[in-house]
């Protein structure tokens, strides 16, 4: 017996094979797996087909993987594990593939899988929405080419999720997996681009007459390459191709998608439910009477359904009984909806056998299918489904309730009448829903061992692993007294075996904590009398907060957008505690140090009566002159560098607080300097940054164990509880719980949402592809070149360096051949990036406006600098690395305060963070750091409070090189996550050599003038 498979990667259909019989046992490669199908009905449209060998995550028990469910179940005790497996396949070009999964179900030699199953359920859709025109033509960039592509019109959103839902964990399982909805895109729309090309004659245009012109238009070469195999679009000089892709991409925007009048539709019925005797009258699940007959039957009962008007439901009964006079052809409609629903929903052959078929007869494992697998894969096919209400949401799981107890706290009570110390009662529940159950009721379910019960009148689905966690549960105490503290640690690690934690029932400001909406809930604090500003409403809200936090000893993380005010937060509840005779002891304030003038600036600015004292540089006090200092001071600056050179004095020092800004410093938890911030002790802590995730989950679990330590657990377990599932798998169960366990302590606000602050002002990212010069071109050439050729003989080690140091002298290349050579030589007329950058500076300026030039080097800076200085004929302000603590102050306060049209040239390390530009309406990124999150924080220096225009952001790349690829690659990577792409440009080192030959390549269009 042969198993086809099937998988979309790389942008093509791979198909291996699963077969019986003896095998031999390879602790990496598939020992049930071929590409050979020999023999077989698929031989024809397989060959030519190229070989590969993926490497797919797989359910795994023992020393083999699992065998799909058509080879049979295979019986084993414990849980499987997703392992790697070497599989080898086939990659068909487009039109075979498009062939196959037309065909590939009605060969009877061979089996297709789930997977393959599901495939050929897109092509259908692919076929089907190209029959009534539902695809558009679009001009894309792939791998530095133009290329003409024809893409899906599918505007439902919920169709959409019904296609992700229902996809085969094996059709995304290539290289570890990828999500879903991702794969989705992609095979739809490869599928849909086959579909049309093979419908469409090429060439679309006639034969021109007469003289040939010198250049023909872009749009007509687009539009050739629409027909035929080849989708490239031929290129010629001076192309530019962003008006026709914004035009295209506007259209696809305005297109909706039209819906036929009438779908099939299937209705699962419990046992006992009535059945629909009324036309047109939209189905009830629940308050049905009992049926006495057939007790355990369930019935899939048969009807058609509106698209538009979903509540128009004519069931089969009435069709075949000549009472669906006011539906046109029903008869046809619902007979082809069936036998189109036959190979998705094998088990529905029964009922086709009589010639009015009307509902299928299940019994509870059959009903229990229908739900798991049938329905949604039905829904995905675009057939209408309905389920009782019960079906999906009935979960058994844990129930925590907490009552606060008055009077017993183990120490005083804080003002705000809630103290974690304090007693609460609490009692544990299974429940399933919102009903709790008792043991007898758990112990039957336990007997009854079916994945469908029925209890207390409602069907509820269940497996086995949840109900013995659940009698292991009921052996342990479920109630009595525990402190609050002890109550919030039960509810942040609850659901760590198979129950999850599917309700808490709290009361009070405990309560409030833990629904996250302490915030909201909490009476805002009116400004300060002391606080020489106003702050907005947000942030009164927060200044509760954090006073709120504070009383209860836990660390706070805000995580407010960057521009929304951190530190005037900070310094607001300093003025806050002082006027009400509740200032705990000093607050250390551990900041970057581009951040330490800007403290003081705004302290001196809006907290005047706060004592300040600077703990930097080399005539700072140690020992007991330090310990002097902070008596005398309220707030205490220094920087990650200081602190973790004399974290030995300031852990000896009392402190009330420790604020650490750009918590993100902190991100890396093994380092000395995070484990040095860690050990000084502090009543509490709060930690401030806008990006609480820049690249993992671990990111946040290293803060939130600067702000409460132990919280989360070790790390260990925290990743392979949380980031592992979140990360690699998309786990949303796992993401609702770390949202549960980290809500109560983080309060994020985004300064986009218009209920936060109404009064900022839009940012426009533009793009700007630039070309090389031909010396730019042979000098990056070269440098490829000169790496492949070295890389091939490395080791790890070294092949990591290699990367490393070729990716930084292409980037230099791509800025200006100086750059690389470091050879003092003139910079005009050698870069096409450097023209670009005197053109829009010269636009700013003209505009009476300014902007600020972010550059990741210094060195390059240092040149750019004098020459636009002299090109500009207007000073250009430079800040680096090097720039003392006074000049940088003066720098940012000239730029601020003058008001004539300037040029602020900035090392994005150096001036990343923390400053305040707002006197800019203009960023432009010279060259890449390749990591949205730090981009974006740069970018933020001025599109924050303060700004009262819109921001343009501009960001160069240089077309047909690495830049362009690059930029693509993390363009996808942000559509699945926030960020992930590793800090700087590590993450490329990973990359295989045949990877980095085709993101290293130059392409002919890179260059300008050859």
């Amino acid at each position: 017996m042969l198993v086809a498979h099937a998988t979309w990667h790389g942008g093509a259909l791979c198909l291996w094979a699963e077969r019986t019989g003896p095998h031999e046992l390879d602790h990496e490669v598939h020992p049930f797996a071929t590409r050979d199908f020999t023999g077989t009905s698929y031989e024809p449209l397989v060959k030519g087909a190229s070989r590969v060998e993926l490497r797919m995550a797989l359910p795994t028990h023992g020393d083999h993987p699992l065998p799909s469910a058509e080879l049979g179940p295979e019986p084993f005790e414990g849980e499987p594990e997703l392992r790697e497996w070497r599989v080898p396949a086939l990659v068909l070009e487009p039109f075979p593939a498009m062939a196959l999964l037309q065909a590939a179900e009605h060969a009877g030699d061979v089996v297709p899988g789930t997977d393959l199953r599901f495939l050929c359920l897109l092509a259908d859709e692919a076929v089907h929405l190209t029959g009534r025109g539902l695809v558009l033509p679009a001009l894309l960039r792939e791998d530095g080419d133009l290329v003409a592509r024809w893409r899906p019109v599918i505007d439902d959103p919920a169709r959409f999720r019904d296609l992700v839902r229902a996809m085969p964990a094996a059709c995304r399982a290539a290289d570890g997996g990828r999500p879903a909805a991702q794969v989705l895109r992609e095979a739809l729309s490869g599928l849909i681009d086959t579909t049309v090309r093979g419908l469409v004659p090429h060439p679309l245009l006639p034969p021109r007459k007469g003289k040939v012109p010198d250049r023909i238009p872009l749009a007509e070469r687009w539009f050739q390459a629409l027909t035929g195999p080849d989708a490239t679009v031929a290129r010629e000089p001076r192309d530019n191709a962003d008006e026709l892709i914004a035009e295209l991409e506007a259209w696809a925007a305005a297109a909706r998608r039209p819906s036929g009048p009438l779908r099939v539709c299937f209705r699962l019925a419990e046992p006992g439910a009535e059945e629909f005797t009324k036309e047109f009258e939209p189905p009830e699940t629940t308050g049905e009477p009992e049926r006495t007959e057939e007790p355990d039957a369930w019935r899939v009962e048969f009807a058609l359904q509106g698209t538009d008007d979903p509540s128009l439901y004519v069931p089969a009964s009435l069709i075949w009984a000549g009472e669906a006079t006011l539906v046109e052809n029903a008869d046809e409609t619902l007979l082809a909806g069936l036998g189109r629903a036959l190979r998705l929903f094998p088990d529905l052959a029964p009922a086709l056998d009589s010639p009015v078929p009307a509902e299928l007869i299940l019994d509870t494992a059959g009903a229990f299918r229908f739900l798991r697998t049938a329905a949604p894969l039905l829904a995905a096919a675009d057939f209408g489904v309905l389920l009782p209400q019960w079906a999906g949401k009935a979960k058994l799981g844990m129930k925590l309730t907490t009552r606060t107890e008055e009077g017993e706290g183990s120490g005083a009570a804080a003002s705000s009448g809630f103290d974690l110390r304090g007693m609460v009662s609490f009692r544990w529940d299974l429940a399933i829903g919102d009903e709790s159950i008792d043991e007898d009721e758990l112990a039957e379910l336990a007997r009854l061992k079916t994945p469908l019960v029925r209890l207390r009148g409602q069907w509820v689905e269940l497996d086995e692993e949840q109900l013995e966690a659940a009698l292991d549960f009921l052996r342990h105490p479920r109630q009595g007294r525990m402190t609050a503290a002890q109550a919030m640690q039960a509810v942040i690690h609850a659901g760590e075996e198979h129950l999850p934690l599917v309700e808490v029932d709290a009361d009070g400001t405990f309560g409030d904590l833990l629904s996250g909406e302490a915030d909201r809930r909490l009476t805002p604090l009116a400004t300060p009398e002391d606080l020489d500003a106003r702050l907005r409403p947000y942030q009164e809200r927060g200044l509760a907060w954090l006073a709120f936090m504070d009383e209860l000893g836990l660390g706070a993380l805000l995580a407010d957008d960057m521009g929304l005010g951190k530190t005037i937060s900070i310094l607001s509840l300093l003025v806050h505690e002082r006027e009400n005779g509740a200032a705990p002891g000093p607050t250390l304030a551990i900041l970057p140090m581009s951040l330490v003038g800007n403290w003081q600036r705004e302290a001196a600015k809006f907290t005047p009566k706060l004592r300040v004292y600077v703990h930097h540089g080399t005539g700072r006090h140690r020992d007991e002159e330090l310990v002097e200092a902070v008596r005398r001071a309220d707030l205490v600056l220094t920087t990650y560098g200081t602190a973790a050179r004399d974290a030995e004095m300031l852990a000896g020092i009392e402190w009330g607080r420790v604020v650490c800004d750009e918590a993100q410093a902190l991100k890396n938890s093994g380092t000395r300097q995070a484990r040095a911030v860690r050990s000084i002790p502090a009543r509490s802590r709060i930690a401030l940054t806008g990006t609480p995730v820049e690249n993992h989950l671990t990111e946040l679990w290293s803060i939130m164990e600067f702000a409460n330590p132990g919280l989360l657990g070790p790390r260990a377990a925290f990743r392979e509880r949380f980031a592992v599932p979140v990360e690699r798998d998309g786990d949303e169960q796992a993401a609702l719980a770390l949202k549960r366990a980290t809500q109560p302590f983080i309060l994020r606000r985004l300064k986009t949402d218009k209920s936060i602050i109404s009064d900022l002002p839009d940012k426009q990212e533009i793009k700007l592809y630039c070309n090389l010069t031909t010396e730019q071109a042979s000098l990056y050439q070269a440098t490829v070149d000169d790496m492949l050729a070295q890389i091939a003989e490395a080791d790890d080690k070294q092949r990591r360096g290699l990367v490393l140091a070729t990716m930084a002298k292409l980037k230099q290349v791509c800025n200006h051949p100086a750059h690389l050579l470091k050879d003092g030589s003139r910079l005009q007329g050698r870069s096409g990036k450097l023209e670009r950058l005197e053109e829009i500076c010269e636009e700013v300026l003209e505009q009476g406006e300014k902007a600020l030039v972010f550059t990741q080097y210094a060195e390059f800076g240092s040149m750019l600098q004098p020459y636009l200085a002299s090109r500009l004929d207007r000073p250009v302000l430079w800040l680096h690395g090097g720039t003392s603590k006074q000049q940088r102050d003066e720098l940012v306060q000239h730029f601020q305060d003058d008001p004539e049209p300037a040029i602020f040239l900035l090392s994005l390390k150096a001036a990343g963070t923390g400053l305040t530009l707002t006197a800019a309406n203009h960023v432009v990124h010279v060259d890449r750091w390749w990591n949205p999150a730090v981009e974006d924080q740069a970018t933020d220096r001025a599109f924050r409070i303060g700004q009262t225009r819109n921001v343009q952001v501009r960001k160069f790349i240089c077309v047909g090189t690495m830049e362009e690829r690059i930029d693509e690659m993390i363009e996808r990577k942000k559509a699945l996550a926030e960020s992930i792409v590793g800090t700087g440009e590590d993450w490329l080192t990973e990359l295989s050599v045949a990877e980095l030959r085709d993101v290293l390549r130059l392409s002919p269009e890179a260059v300008s003038d050859w």
